[in-house]
This record gives structure tokens, sequence and C-alpha cells, in this order.
């Protein structure tokens, strides 16, 4: 990992769950020295990010591979070039050697309720003590402060108080939500682009600080259009009509100017050859040139000549018919055929994707190596998530996936924090180093053992 921006800065991940893990994910994919605090307890359920129990809907194994807490698809993706070191921070000695890392790190985070960290014996202050620049950023729902401040969230909870889940689905039905959580890789977002601002102010003044996010305050900010609407037009994001689905205008209500851009029609997702769960593309005409090209491109039909359709009002108040013809013509082709066709003479149209697609199919992604194959000890290859950007000149390439569960106790606790062979065998067993609840990983043993025979 050398030649990437964040080479030299050191980051102590206390993070779990997924918004936290995918700020410091970013983070090693940029250079830095991610050093992954893990406590794979089977209590904390899939809390913790691997799967140490069976837990419903959590894990994404690969069918010929043998579930194990280093065998979840979704977590080698969301941990990769981090390295791993297991250590209980709740008891004295963990959280002294927690300390010892972080007298040594730029960065601390976290993505815990508020006052967690505090209740460990390590609030910001004592951290001062420790590193007195060091960088702390926190990540909990609604921040360190205020008289919400220890109610716990989740992703999907974050999008409901802040508002985001309500502004989703089509009209005169409940809101929609998502079926990710989206503001989890939102709210890394949010903690890297904090992470950095205070790692650009401590090169500057040499001073560090605590950079406390609420992931709730920065789901709000999203949901700024909404909030203009409502203070200018009047108008309720919940209303009839509104929100649209795939339409600019809900048939049969007012047409009106709203905050998602212009009115457009056709303007909707149609099914495409295949009747797969996502086979579908989109099309939108914004104006009466795109709409006659679409109608030369689907071969000039008889019924898209007819004079209603011919200005933008027309096909408004016609999108039901309109749609049926398009929807007629669509079903015969496939949907990145119908794309290409489309594109090919000014008519805005994209395939529905889904994430197998997204991996496979996606000609763009697949061309900017988006997805390009990257090793795992037990896994072996597979395609992973690359960075959306291109360095010229620090690349950040993603050429392995996180680590198993330990894997570098040996080079973190013993060859640099001075941890004695013994004392980390002892520890495996009396819960310092390994929980008590969990059998010991054979790996583990055979690293001591090989660690112990070469010194």
């Amino acid at each position: 990992m050398t030649n990437r921006p964040l080479e030299g800065v050191r980051v102590l991940d206390l993070t779990w769950v997924r918004a936290g893990p995918w700020a410091t994910r970013w983070m090693a994919v940029l250079g830095a020295d991610v050093i992954k605090v893990e406590w794979p307890e089977p209590a904390l359920g899939g809390s913790t990010g691997r799967v140490v129990r069976t837990v419903p809907g959590m894990g994404a194994n690969p069918p010929d591979i043998a579930p194990t807490m280093n065998s979840d698809g979704h977590f080698n993706d969301m941990h990769a070039l981090k390295r791993s070191v297991t250590l209980n921070a709740r008891t004295p000695r963990g959280l002294e050697l927690v300390k010892k890392i972080l007298a040594q790190s730029d960065v601390i985070i976290e993505n815990f309720s508020a006052g967690v960290l505090s209740s460990w014996g390590l609030g910001y202050d004592e951290m001062t003590k420790v590193k007195p620049d060091i960088i702390y950023v926190s990540m909990a729902g609604f921040g360190q402060a205020g008289p919400l401040a220890e109610y716990t969230t989740m992703g999907p909870s974050v999008q409901a108080l802040s508002g985001l889940t309500s502004l989703s689905g089509v009209p005169d039905k409940p809101p929609a939500g998502w079926g990710w959580s989206y503001m989890d890789d939102t709210g890394g977002m949010y903690g890297i682009i904090g992470m950095l601002t205070a790692l650009q102010h401590r090169a500057t003044t040499g001073e560090g600080q605590h950079v406390d996010l609420s992931q709730v305050a920065a789901a709000i900010t999203l949901t700024g259009p909404a909030l203009l609407d409502l203070s200018v037009n009047g108008r309720p994001s919940r209303r009839s009509g509104f929100p649209p689905g795939n339409r600019t205008t809900w048939p049969g209500t007012p047409v009106l100017d709203n905050y998602r851009g212009p009115q457009a029609a056709p303007h909707n997702a149609y099914r495409t050859a295949g009747g797969g769960h996502n086979d579908w593309a989109t099309i939108a005409c914004s104006d009466d040139s795109e709409w006659q090209a679409l109608v030369g491109v689907m071969g000039s039909p008889t019924w898209a000549a007819d004079a209603k359709y011919a200005t933008l009002e027309g096909r408004l108040k016609h999108q039901e018919a309109l749609d049926a013809g398009i929807a007629a013509w669509a079903i015969n082709l496939d949907k990145y055929a119908l794309m290409e066709r489309c594109q090919a003479d000014g008519v805005p149209a994209m395939p529905v994707q889904s994430s197998q697609d997204r991996v496979d199919n996606d000609p763009q992604l697949r061309a900017r190596g988006m997805y390009d194959p990257a090793s795992h000890p037990l896994l072996g290859t597979w395609p992973m998530q690359h960075a959306p950007w291109q360095m010229s000149g620090t690349p950040t390439p993603v050429d392995h996936g996180a680590p198993i569960c330990g894997e570098h106790n040996i080079p973190i606790l013993v060859e640099w924090l001075g941890v004695s062979r013994e004392e980390l065998r002892e520890g495996y067993q009396d819960n310092t180093f390994w929980p008590r609840s969990v059998p010991i990983e054979s790996y583990l043993l055979e690293a001591l053992e090989h660690a112990g025979a070469a010194s």
C-alpha cells in the first residue's frame, strides 16, 4: 500500500455495524493504516460486523465456502485493507493496550451510542492525556450532547427520524423507506469528511480535536429540498399526487412544478424482455424533440402519431395510454439493448440493475475496473468494490479483502506492543484476547506457535 494519499496516517478503529466501518474502509483504501480492534462476542449478534452466530438476515456466505466468522462476503468488502487485532477493551489489560495503540495513532473513530467510550475510561479528555493531538471521530446517532444524545439508532431509524423515510414512496401509500440502510453508508461518508477536515486542521495548527458527528443531523441536511418546498410554496412532502413515484406528475393530479425538476413525459420504468425481477429500463423525454426521437427508435408506431402526444401537455394528460404503448415495445427488448438504441438517438434511457448486474454486466463499471478481483485467505479471489475515483498520481486499488479475525495479533500485540507470547496464550483463555464463549480459532494458536519457533 505505497504511494497512497493517507500513507503514514494510523487509525484506531473501534467501529461496529456499518456506518463506522464504512468510514474506515475508505480511510484504508486511501492508504491509512487502519487497525480494527475486534471482540467477536456472540451476544453481540451480527453487530460486530462478523457473523459469529446464526442471525436471521445477516451474512452473505458464498455457497461453496463453509460458514465461519471469516467467510462473510459483506464483511470482507466492508473491512478491505484493514488490520485486525482481538482484545477486550473492557478489561484493564485490554484498555491499557488500546491506549498504547492510541498513543501512536492519528485518529480514533467509533460509532457507539454517546458516552460508551467514557464508560470504558476512554473519554476524549482521557485520550488527550495519552495523545494530545489525537483526532477523535464519534458517530453517535444524535451526537454526544443534547437531551436525546443517549438514544440509540440504526440506519433505518436515522432515516425515519430525519424525515427521509417520509419523503419516499408513491401517492396514497405509506412511506416506503429503503431496502438498504442508506444513512449507514452516507453517515460513513460524513465521518470520513470530518476526519479529513480535522487532519488538515492539525497539519496547519498542530491541534487535534473531537469531531462530534450526529448521523441524524447529517440525514436532515438531505431533506433540504422538501423543507424549501414547504417554506416557500407551502406544500408538505406528503400530499395528493406526491411523491409521484417514477413519474414527474402523478396521473390525475394537478400539473405542478416541484423540487424534483421539470415535468416530463414519458418518464417511467418499463418492463423489458426476460421477465426477471430487475428486467426493466427507464426512459425519460424532457422535451418534444426527445419524444420524437423515441418515436423513431420505436419504429414510428401508428399510435405514437396521435396528436394528443405531440405536446408535453398532452403527454402528461395521457400518461397511462402513453406508457402502455411504450411498454408494448419495450417488452420485446433486452434492457441493455433498449438503452443502447435510445442513447444512440439522443433519448435518455438506462437499465434497472440488480447488484449482480452492477458487478457482472454494467459495461461502464467494467471498463473503469470498479469491481476488479481482490484476494482473501479463506474466500479466494472475488470481485471487490473499488473506489469510484481514479487517481493518476496516487492510485488506490483494493487488492485484498478484510483480514481474518485476529490475523494481526502477533505483529501488533507481540512485535509492536510487547505482549509476551505466554501472555497472549493465556489471554486467549481468560477473556482478554478472545471471548470465553467462542472456541479459539486454530489459526491463532498456529500463528502463536510459529512466532515462538521463529524467535
